[in-house]
């Protein structure tokens, strides 16, 4: 039975029970100074309070996962406690130990140097959910840095984690969106140009924040039983229909991992989404999408872009590349955990098998996207490259391609349009127009014959098969022109974009008639602007 709510308490409904805090090995020292931390798991630490915190935005999605109703997110109770001003009775504020691989090279320790954890809430369904604010101060994990945010890149975190939910992503969500009121200095793209930016806190929801770098910096100093008594934990809390931990259950525990890794590799290929910073210390545990740094969504189809200004030069976690990074970096996770169980062979098995169903969820998204019944290798493999190929060859809009590629009518064999009426729906996908050469359009023409073809021989009802097609192919994506949009609109002391694109980005597959302008293509004064274009690790 719920709670009835409590007026002098609006945040009365959250219950802590701080699991990894109480059954995992902490930091010894109390001290919060940038140190290296031995055998522990987690340093306590305390939020820094912010001069004047204000409400951006709230995610009513997220609030009903730790029983939070509309009255308790507009109280001032809630902004106080999610920019990190009040520390609630029950909560153990604390941030994450853990190393990682970035950019391939082991980097040692890293740790949550600008997370604080402030626990772990059971709502009412019995789940648990770990509550995170990105920005709220210095740990000791915080290296040079100051431990703070700027509501650029808050912004950015806050939408993109409820827009890939929304999307069916699994991801870490986002709470809320509070200003803190001072000023950050921030050297956006490492040049030397300092600016004071206005600093933000982003209260992020998860079941769970541990990543593959959890389990690798205990392997890599040697410390085997806090990484025995870590991977237990994991496996009790977090995969407990596995059982009770064993050699034989680490080795099923890193299969399911390998899994879920693979399906959110397909996730994000299918939608667009490039993450830019794929460093094992931001792959999660969990399979889900998590630390959104300078992400972003690939407009004009390019396999090998890359949103981040750091991997310009490798292009390292480009587009194209995530599913064999994602392997890569599974890899160094299965050699973090081999001390564990001494055979290597379920740890190789699960790494092959994770290509194989990497490979079978990709198809299985092609033929949801091309509105097939099923995915028929023979045909649709040189089907789906010939048409990436398509999008290759001019500056196509890869979102808008899709959505509009279900208005074109499988027809029957003797009725074939002209080439420029039987495209016409998708001219509206190229940026650049006067690059449909007659060259391309015989190409483009050719690959919608074999096409229509394909759809004839599933034998689906055009009506039909658009609203397949409709339920897979988004409309609404977070363009990143959009998300620059909302930042500069928070600058000038408006909240409504943010909360109006928010509100979008709730029904990303839907029509939504009135709001055709946030599916629109990237306008050209967005092609190389920064925030639009590539970004930074920097926030």
């Amino acid at each position: 039975m719920s709670r009835p709510p409590d007026p002098a308490n609006p945040l009365a409904s959250l219950r802590f029970d701080n699991r990894f805090t109480r059954m995992l090995p902490a930091d010894p020292v109390t001290e919060n100074s940038r140190r290296q931390v031995f055998n522990a798991c987690y340093s306590r630490v305390v939020p820094v309070r912010p001069v004047a915190p204000q409400l951006v935005a709230y995610s009513p999605e997220t609030a009903a996962l730790i029983d939070l109703d509309a009255a308790a997110c507009a109280s001032p109770l809630f902004t106080r406690v999610f920019s990190g001003d009040l520390v609630l009775p029950g909560m153990d504020p604390h941030a994450a130990c853990y190393g990682g691989h970035q950019f391939g090279n082991w980097a040692g320790q890293l740790g949550d140097g600008r997370a604080i954890n402030l626990g772990e809430t059971v709502n009412r369904r019995g789940e648990h959910w770990t509550l995170q604010l990105k920005g709220a101060g210095p740990t000791p994990y915080s290296r040079r840095a100051d431990g703070l945010a700027v509501m650029r890149s808050s912004l950015r975190e806050f939408l993109c984690s409820e827009a890939m939910h929304h999307l069916g992503v699994p991801t870490t969500r986002a709470l809320s969106l509070i200003l803190t009121g001072e000023r950050v200095e921030r050297d956006m793209f490492y040049d030397g140009r300092v600016e004071e930016e206005p600093g933000a806190v982003v209260c992020r929801v998860a079941p769970s924040f541990l990543r593959f770098g959890n389990y690798e910096l205990f392997a890599a100093r040697g410390e085997l039983e806090v990484l025995r008594r870590l991977a237990d934990f994991t496996i009790r809390t977090l995969f407990p229909h596995l059982g009770e931990p064993s050699p034989a259950v680490y080795g099923q525990w890193f299969a399911e991992v390998c899994r879920t890794t693979a399906e959110l590799m397909v996730h994000w290929l299918r939608v667009g989404f490039v993450h830019g910073v794929m460093n094992t210390d931001n792959l999660s545990i969990l399979g889900l999408t998590i630390d959104y740094g300078p992400y972003g969504w690939l407009e004009d189809y390019d396999p090998y872009w890359t949103p981040n200004t750091t991997d310009a030069a490798g292009r390292r976690y480009c587009y194209g590349r995530q599913p064999t990074i994602a392997h890569w970096n599974l890899a160094q996770l299965a050699n973090a955990l081999h001390p564990l169980m001494g055979d290597p062979a379920p740890l190789e098995q699960a790494l092959t098998d994770y290509s194989r169903r990497f490979e079978e969820g990709w198809q299985a998204a092609m033929a949801a996207k091309l509105g097939l019944k099923a995915f028929a290798a023979d045909t649709d493999t040189a089907l789906v490259q010939d048409m990436l190929g398509l999008l290759a060859e001019v500056e196509t809009d890869m979102t808008l391609f899709y959505r509009h590629l279900a208005e074109i009518p499988a027809g029957t064999a003797d009725d074939r349009p002209a080439t420029e009426t039987l495209a016409a729906p998708l001219m509206v996908a190229l940026y650049r127009p006067d690059q449909a050469t007659a060259a391309y359009l015989e190409h483009l023409g050719s690959w919608l014959d074999r096409y229509r073809a394909r759809l004839r021989h599933d034998g689906l009802d055009d009506r039909e098969r658009q609203q397949r097609m409709d339920a897979v192919n988004p409309k609404y994506v977070l363009r990143n022109y959009l998300a620059q949009l909302a930042i500069d609109d928070i600058a000038a002391g408006n909240f409504s974009l943010t909360r109006e694109l928010l509100d979008v980005l709730r029904h990303p597959y839907d029509e939504q008639p009135g709001r055709e302008r946030f599916a629109e293509k990237r306008p050209e004064w967005a092609r190389h602007r920064p925030g639009c274009s590539m970004l930074s690790c920097s926030s």
